[in-house]
């Protein structure tokens, strides 16, 4: 190792976000959750900007490629996926590179549809495809107060806080 190169271990962080439009039939699909509404997110896959930004910012604390690099939308095996097979796929590429999911904290921006109800469903959701306790995801939602693309009801954002702790000795 030079004295350049540092050896990271212990705990490291990443963020993802992800913004999507919503567009008429289409499921709202958020954390792997259905949640019922009158539009859906707009993606080649199934739009899920949650679970996105959970796997960009689970990949960035390892120092991965993001979702756009390991699944690009112009590759047509990914048109209309189940997002909760992407993050799978991401975190067996998490674990080869020696690092386990610690905690995840999550924010929805969303006018509508109002979510509070959801956002247990979906922590608990997000826990399980990553492999952790329930307890270590959090979701909030927010709104955007009329502001932008979100707030006037046109895209669901989402900004994610991941944190990783390395397997290797």
């Amino acid at each position: 190792m030079s004295n350049t190169e540092t050896k990271v271990s212990g705990f490291r962080v990443g963020i993802g976000t992800d913004i999507h439009r919503l567009g008429e039939n289409r499921k709202l699909v958020l954390g792997g959750i259905d949640i019922p509404f009158d539009k859906g997110l707009v993606g080649h896959s199934d739009g899920d900007v949650l679970l996105h930004a959970v796997a960009d910012a689970i990949l960035g604390a390892c120092g991965l490629p993001d979702i756009g690099d390991l699944f690009p939308d112009t590759d047509p095996q990914f048109k209309g996926i189940d997002s909760r097979v992407l993050v799978q796929r991401a975190m067996e590429k998490v674990a080869a590179a020696g690092f386990l999911p610690h905690n995840i904290d999550c924010v929805v921006h969303a006018e509508q549809p109002k979510l509070t109800e959801y956002k247990k469903s979906m922590a608990a959701s997000i826990a399980a495809i990553v492999g952790i306790p329930a307890d270590a995801v959090c979701v909030k939602a927010k709104t955007n107060e009329g502001l932008g693309p979100v707030g006037s009801g046109d895209a669901i954002a989402t900004t994610v806080v991941a944190m990783v702790v390395s397997t290797n000795k």
